[in-house]
Parts: C-alpha cells; structure tokens; sequence
C-alpha cells in the first residue's frame, strides 16, 4: 500500500506492506486523511536539520543529558555514548510516518470488538495510528462512527476537532462571556464556531485578513487584524467596555513571547489563558501576577491522551466520572458537523490525490497563502489487491549452510542487538525477512538490514519455505503463543526470554517442542557470555557445592510501567540469572524459597523487590537479590560464587576477579553479556557441528518454571 513518510526533510511516497488487525484493533480502507499544517510542516523542517542543529536542539531540550552523557561514559565507556550520540541525532534519519486524522470504512475487525463491524463509516484519530496512508489499524478508542449523513470528507477532520473542542471545555466559558480567540487557522476556526454555538460573544484575532473574514461569517462578534493595531491588547479591552475579555483561547503558533503577553494583558481580573497552540517557553510572572489570571493547558483530543491503557488497550474511563473523553469529545465533534452547527465546506482549500503527496507537501510550504484545510484523497478502487508481504531485496540462495532468519517483532532490542549481531555474522546468517505490526517499521528496518522480506502477517512468514528459522522479539505476552505456531509450521525457533508468561502456556509450549523435535532456543544471553564460560572452565573439576550470591541492580520502574505487564520484571529479567545458576551448577532444582519487601508507599512494587533462594541437587545453594531500591551509579549486576576455596566476582560482565590460588583479574573494555555468542553456537547446532542442545529443554523449563511460582507465590 501507499504510504507517506518523512525523512531528511523531505515528504516520500512509500510502498509499504499492508497492516492487519490485532485484539482490540480495526482495520480501516482510508477515504481522506486531513493534512495538519502546523504540526506537519514542522516535523518536515526539523527532520531536515543538519546534525549540529540536532545536537543544539537536544542540549536545548534537555540540557540534563550532558550529565547522563559524563555518566555513561564512567560506567560502560566511550563506545556505549558514542552510540547513544548517533542514536540521538538520527532520529530524524529515520523515516517517520505523517497524518493524525482520517475517515474511511471498516474492512476487518480485531478480536473483543463489537460494536463495530465490517462496512461501518468511521473516522480515526492518533499520531503515528491515522496516517496518511491507504489502510490504518486503529485501536477502539480512537475510531468513531460517523453519522449516516456526514460526508467522509468532513469527517475527515476529526482529530482537529476533537482538540479544538478540548480546549473550549478546558475554558468551561458561560453563555454572555467575552471570549477572545487568537490565531485562525483551522483550529481557530473551529473554536470560534464551538464558542458562538456555547452562546459566548466571540473576538477573533489574526494577522490573515481572509481568516478574520472567515470568522466573522461563522459568528464572531468582534474581528480584528492584529497587523493593523499598535496594541491590540487595548482595542480588546476597550470593546469589553474597559474590562477586558473574560478569557482567551490561544490556537496560533509562535515562539514570539509577545503575543501570549498580549494574551494576558486583554483579559479582565481574574480572567483565564487556555493554550491550545503554541506559545514558546518565555512567559512572564508578572503578566498572570497582577490580575491573578489561570494559565491553563489543553492536552490534545481530551481525557485519555497519552494513556496508553486507554488509547492502545481500550480500557475506557466511566461515563459518569469522565463525560467527555476525546473519543467521546471526537464523536460530538461529528455530531455537530451532522447537525450544521459547525460548518467547514467553505474551508476546504486542496484536495491532493495520495499519489501527490510529494507535490502537495511542496506547495503547502512554499505556498504564501496556505489552505485553512488540505486533504489527501485515496483510491475507491475495490479490485487493488495489496499485499502484507513485500520484497524489499533480491533474494539470492548463497550457500546451504546460511540460514535464513525472520524477525519478528522489530522493536528497540532487536534492532540494537540482534540484527546487528546477524549482520557481523552474515557467513552463517541471512537476515530474510523482517515481520512487525507497524507496516512502516516493518518497510524501513528491512531496509536498513538488507532483509529481502518486510511483513505484517505472521503467518504470510510461517508459510514461506525459505524461512529456516524465527527470532521472536515480540511483547511477551506472545512469545508462547508465536513459537507453538512457528514449530508447528516446521521452523526452528529462537524466543527472546521469556519463553512463556504463565504455568498454562508453559506446559503447552514444552508438549509442542519434545513433539515437533525442532530446534528450540531461548535468549538466555548470559551464559554465552566471556566471564560465565571462564567460570565454569574452571569449576568443572569442583568437589563440594557452591554457594552463588547474585546481585540485580535493576533500576527503578514507576508502578505504570509497561515492564510490568506480563509476567513483569522477574519474568522478564530474573530469569536470565536463573538460568545462570542452572549453567553453573548442571542440576536440578529441589526447592524454592523468596520473600518479597513490603512497601511503605505505592511507588514501589513488591514483585520488584525479591530476594530468591534455590536449593539444587548437587547441594548448592544460590541467592538472586532483584531490586529497584537501588542506584544507578552502583553496578547494576553483581556475581560472587564461593566454591573450593576460591572465590570468582563478576561485576557488569567487564570485570572478572578470582580470588585463590591463583588469583586473578580480567577486565573487559566493554561489557559483554554474551549477546553475540549465543547466536554463533545456535548456529553450530543448526548446522550439525554441536549434537547437543545449548540449553537443555527442561533447563529452559525449570528456569521458566521457578520465575512464574516467584511472582505468584
């Protein structure tokens, strides 16, 4: 499908695959999408800064990440803030997608939705949800069904609307109150309609004598060109009869500190700013001080924005504690463009065809007088057949001995690890093809790896002969559910930890691997890692048990954190260091004991704070100490195993000591947790060399097995 992105501040029309719904999701054929100006043409010019501007920018921005610069630099070395550096000023490298607001018809809908169904007319909402692109998947919250008698055109303008009506509910202005609107673009616009139709006398002020014209037609009281005036504060307060506006809405977009002032010097006593706009970050005490003004801000659509619980997991918020949140803030914005209490028509400027996108984004900035509304239409096509996998390489088979790997799941880790551990390892590696939700992501991180496949469909991968064999880097709610499926279509298998989140899933996924007898890997880094292999070469030959103290410094998470979810961070991270322990001791575990803290404040978590004791067979004993109590500056993974009269500590995988005879220190110039090595011994046993698993499957079991009765014990 066609997609448009920014890169390098330019606008490009992409082929990308075509997305597929998830649980909660709907997947929608897009009719227009609304072009935002203001927020649009400004992602383009900053993607287009060079990298001293960016550098500039973030110093500006977040003047803090000198000190976490010094900081790195102290802990990990020059290579770990080098990286962060490039991380940092490619961001606007890398190609994002544009477009918050469309309308269109449903063409599929996600599992748990149903109240709405294939063939309804709906419009979306969402930064980097509703773009400008032929087909979106958009979570429930952020879908609203659009009345039988509105056009898809008008309703494509949703997102705006919902964030105009935001700000005039912030206001809460009453019936006869003075209200002035500053800036009239369409966000201006649509807030001097709301505000006439809430009965309030409406002043409208801008530098565009056709937009104050405009505004003037749809019920403005009072226009005025601010160009014209010396003080416009003073014209506001006189035609207030001396006592200025009760409140302003502030919806234009300038760093010019003088025009918010402007903003609090027109309002009476006690009068109120709502900022729905842009003010820059220069604001004077003195201006809120001496009529004690309220300064307020609007967030957005509403209620709900930036939740992701409420946006991408649609959980909603009650009705009769939260009427309008911005779904419900975007369906009454529909309602009154039905009912002709808000009018736009006359304020649709461009149509631009989707396969103009360039062209249109070209004259919207080099336009000097710039439509109020531009839109993207798209295809009405019904026989466009659009793929959920395309080529992106030509595929060549090098040799019998590559092995073909498809990703699933392109996040952070598999982009910062794997995938760059694949590419060092291309002798025994082809990265074939990269599979994600998001199509984009999918598209450009195929791109950059040289896969040959980029994919939203898992199972357009599962069907694919040439796929040897999948990496899942997905949420882990999926990990189970992705590698039964994977091993049931022949594929051999490497699952990031954790293999499975519950007893349940567990028990069914180890059936499904001794079944299928296929290779079965789990992301147990750690023990592939320099210093855990020194250490157990030299206790091979041990003659009594060990007591192993392991220390996980994890850092604090707040209690809303996605690392939660899950199965949380035990699931998640504690299992790395079970496992460590079964690498050590070759043995089963007998028993299994922990005590978890209990918090005197709700901002730390029990399941956080865990200390871990397990007794195995050959009568070792190992402790995990997992908490977020801790401090950054302090290394966060300390290792200290007692055996034989010696003693071996390991800090960070950078520093290995051994205290005995012999004694002896090794250091590493960065840490190496065993990321890369884990993956050139898979490989020997995918081709035959090593016989043996890596992991013994009821290793990777009882690992799994012990985390999942520490969290819920």
């Amino acid at each position: 499908m066609k997609q448009i992105i920014i890169k390098s501040g330019k606008t490009l029309l992409e082929d990308v695959p075509k997305p597929i719904t998830s649980s909660g999701t709907v997947l929608v054929k897009v009719q227009y999408s609304c072009i935002s100006q203001g927020t649009e043409l400004s992602g383009l010019k900053i993607s287009g800064n060079s990298k001293i501007e960016k550098i500039i920018s973030i110093i500006k921005d977040k003047p803090q990440a000198i000190h976490k610069a010094i900081d790195l630099f102290k802990e990990q070395g020059y290579s770990s803030v080098y990286s962060k550096y490039k991380s940092a000023t490619k961001k606007d490298i890398t190609p994002k997608p544009t477009g918050y607001s469309i309308s269109g018809t449903v063409e599929d809908v996600g599992e748990g939705i149903f109240d709405i169904k294939k063939g309804d007319r709906v419009a979306c909402a969402g930064a980097g949800i509703a773009n400008h692109a032929e087909y979106a998947v958009v979570p429930r919250n952020l879908v609203m069904k659009v009345p039988d008698e509105l056009d898809l055109k008008l309703a494509s303008t949703v997102t705006l609307g919902g964030i105009a009506l935001q700000g005039v509910r912030r206001g809460d202005f009453k019936i006869g109150e003075f209200v002035t609107v500053i800036g009239l673009g369409f966000l201006g616009q649509l807030t001097v309609q709301m505000l006439v139709a809430s009965g309030c006398r409406v002043i409208a002020i801008d530098i565009d004598e056709r937009r104050c014209d405009i505004a003037k037609k749809h019920g403005a009281e009072k226009v005025f060109n601010s160009t014209q005036y010396k003080k416009i504060e003073d014209e506001v307060i006189k035609y207030t009869n001396g006592y200025g506006t009760d409140g302003v809405i502030f919806t234009a977009a300038t760093n010019n500190p003088e025009v918010i002032s402007s903003a609090f010097k027109m309002c009476k006593k006690k009068g109120k700013v709502v900022l729905v706009g842009i003010a820059g970050d220069k604001i004077s005490r003195q201006d809120l001080y001496t009529k004690e003004l309220d300064f307020l801000v609007s967030t957005s659509y509403g209620p709900g924005r930036y939740d992701n619980k409420y946006e991408l997991e649609g959980i909603d918020y009650p009705y009769a504690y939260v009427r309008w949140t911005e779904n419900r803030n975007m369906e009454e914005y529909l309602r009154l463009l039905s009912d002709g209490k808000i009018v736009i028509d006359d304020m649709i400027d461009k149509i631009y065809p989707i396969s103009e996108g360039e062209k249109a984004y070209e004259e919207l900035q080099n336009s000097k007088d710039k439509p109020i509304i531009a839109l993207f239409e798209y295809p009405d096509s019904e026989d466009n057949v659009i793929d959920k996998k395309i080529a992106v390489h030509p595929y060549k088979k090098i040799s019998k001995n590559i092995i073909n790997v498809a990703i699933i799941g392109a996040g952070n880790f598999a982009k910062n690890m794997h995938l760059p551990n694949l590419m060092k390892l291309k002798d025994k590696y082809n990265v074939y093809a990269i599979c994600d939700i998001n199509a984009l992501n999918a598209k450009e991180t195929a791109k950059k790896f040289n896969a040959n496949i980029a994919a939203t469909d898992y199972t357009e991968i599962l069907s694919d002969s040439k796929v040897d064999m999948v990496m899942i880097c997905t949420r882990h709610n999926l990990h189970a559910a992705y590698a039964m499926m994977a091993l049931k279509a022949g594929k051999a298998v490497f699952v990031e930890k954790p293999m499975a989140i519950n007893q349940e899933e567990l028990n069914e996924l180890i059936t499904v691997i001794k079944e299928t007898g296929l290779p079965f890997m789990v992301g147990f880094n750690r023990r592939f890692s320099p210093f855990a292999k020194e250490i157990k070469e030299q206790i091979k030959d041990r003659t009594s048990p060990m007591i192993i103290s392991y220390r996980m410094n994890a850092g604090y998470a707040p209690p809303d954190a996605w690392l939660h979810e899950d199965g949380g961070r035990i699931i998640g991270e504690a299992c790395h260091i079970i496992d460590l322990f079964t690498y050590f001791t070759d043995a089963r575990i007998v028993s299994i004991s922990s005590e978890k803290i209990t918090p005197g404040t709700k901002a730390y978590l029990a399941q956080d704070n865990v200390s871990i004791t397990l007794k195995y067979e050959d009568g070792s004993v190992a402790n995990l100490i997992y908490t977020a109590l801790g401090n950054s500056k302090y290394p966060k993974e300390n290792l200290e195993l007692y055996c034989d009269n010696k003693v071996y500590k390991m800090t960070d995988y950078k520093k290995l000591e051994m205290f005995g005879d012999p004694a002896l220190t090794k250091e590493l110039k960065e840490a190496d947790k065993g990321h890369l090595q884990e993956l050139i011994e898979l490989y020997n046993f995918l081709i035959g060399e090593t016989k043996t698993y890596l992991i013994d499957i009821e290793a990777i079991n009882q690992t799994t097995k012990s985390t999942i009765i520490t969290l819920y014990d």
